[in-house]
């Protein structure tokens, strides 16, 4: 991922909290007929491997997992996460020789995805993604809920798997090369008063702060 030195972000809480923060992502392997990508959710496990583990799973319809050097443990998958981004009017600068731009964060995570393939572990990985991504809920539902013979059988309709992040690339382009300018285009953002507009105005003013 290009990334000017300015603009990388090293700071490992910073990466990950990304990751928890923006779950959807996409999922990138390389087939014989050229590149295949879904869109799925992941769930991060920071204690295992150098870099953390994602977990996550997909229908079994889809060819994807049985393209040869996807999942069979012999090349390496990037998986995408996006944060808020936005677009930075050049009007918003005090600057005259100013251009339009776009402020934006995101990681870039490699590993060699792997099955996940006995039927307790399949159920273990569904109800902890499950269990994530309904945590804050105010009743909170979790597949206990479900008939396990029910359960089991709709599990064999998905592939479950795991990728081992063997490097990671991380981004946070957040006008931190026009410092004065910085949170003046953060207040610019806040006005326009759209959730994504203001989650960007956040991040640079944290990137501000943190200088």
């Amino acid at each position: 991922m290009y990334t000017p030195a300015h603009f990388a972000e090293s700071r490992r809480c910073a990466v990950h909290a990304l990751i928890r923060t923006n779950p959807f992502a996409a999922l990138v392997t390389g087939g014989p007929d050229g590149p295949t990508a879904t869109h799925l959710p992941f769930i991060f496990d920071s204690n295992r491997g150098a870099h953390g583990t994602l977990r996550g799973h997909m229908a079994r319809a889809n060819a994807q997992w049985s393209e040869p050097g996807a999942f069979d443990g012999t090349a390496e998958a990037l998986v995408i996460f996006t944060g808020p981004h936005a677009y930075i009017s050049p009007s918003w600068y005090h600057e005259n020789q100013a251009v339009p731009t776009w402020n934006y964060s995101a990681v870039h995570a490699y590993g060699i995805p792997r099955t996940v393939a006995a039927p307790e572990a399949v159920l273990a990985l569904l109800a902890d993604q499950v269990a994530f991504f309904e945590a804050g809920f105010e009743q909170p539902w979790n597949t206990s809920a479900l008939p396990l013979d029910w359960l089991v059988r709709l599990s064999a309709g998905v592939v479950a798997f795991e990728i081992e992040i063997t490097r990671i690339e991380a981004t946070s382009k957040m006008s931190q090369n026009r410092p004065t300018e910085q949170l003046l285009v953060a207040a610019e953002l806040e006005r326009l008063d759209d959730a994504v507009s203001v989650a960007v105005a956040a991040e640079m003013r944290a990137s501000h702060d943190a200088r």
